[in-house]
């Protein structure tokens, strides 16, 4: 049985997208309800999720999928489940993610977490991240990691590494760094005098060093998403 809060939650979510084919954010959800914090929205969410009636969907940015209604609001509405998920564009079926301050950031190809591969080319797709992922007013792009040199920091191949465009790096930042104009890479920076070193998080890669004017910082690693 669910709380008067959880239908009302329900309820809220399914009439919205029913009538704009878009579901509410997490703001619009939160005065909906009269509750003082969007944290107050995660934990009905959980638990509608844990009794079943909706599911969130993995590597979509909180996504939702509406798996069922109470009994008699379902005979109200003629209920039939749909996922939202943001990337459907069939009219009749719009979808969007369920919150707001989801961002879609361009995929930038791979970026090498061992030997350095070829630059960062174009775009070859985007994908969606919580917008609170993000560091700063900067602008962000995504790369997906090809390697194990950095495992030891938690990052493993085919992981996507969000990063935030910068120029500047302080000892210690893991960096998309790009090597005599050509190579991009992903390593832990480190500025020794003339030198800059890029470290691996793997006992199996030396650290390699070059020259400060053979190394372009081109962002700072922010977040990642991994897929299972």
């Amino acid at each position: 049985m669910l709380t008067k809060k959880q239908l009302e939650l329900l309820e809220f979510i399914h009439k919205r997208v029913q009538r704009d084919g878009v579901p509410p954010s997490f703001d619009e959800m939160k005065e909906a309800l009269d509750l003082r914090s969007k944290s107050g929205i995660h934990r009905l969410i959980t638990a509608l999720e844990e009794r079943g009636f909706i599911r969130r969907l993995a590597h979509r940015a909180r996504a939702l999928e509406i798996v069922k209604l109470p009994d008699a609001l379902e005979k109200a509405t003629g209920f039939t489940p749909r996922v939202i998920d943001g990337d459907r564009t069939d009219p009749p079926r719009r979808a969007m993610p369920v919150e707001a301050d989801a961002v879609e950031l361009p995929v930038m190809g791979r970026i090498a977490a061992g030997v350095p591969i070829e630059a960062i080319g174009e775009v070859s797709h985007n994908v969606a991240v919580p917008g609170s992922m993000l560091s700063g007013k900067g602008h962000h792009y995504a790369l997906e990691v090809k390697g194990d040199s950095m495992i030891d920091a938690g990052i493993n191949d085919g992981d996507v590494v969000v990063i935030r465009e910068t120029q500047t790096a302080d000892n210690g930042d893991i960096v998309v760094a790009l090597v005599e104009g050509q190579e991009a890479t992903l390593k832990r920076f480190r500025r020794k005098g003339s030198a800059i070193a890029l470290e691996a998080a793997n006992p199996a890669y030396e650290t390699r060093v070059f020259r400060d004017d053979q190394v372009k910082v081109q962002g700072r690693l922010v977040g990642l998403i991994r897929t299972y």
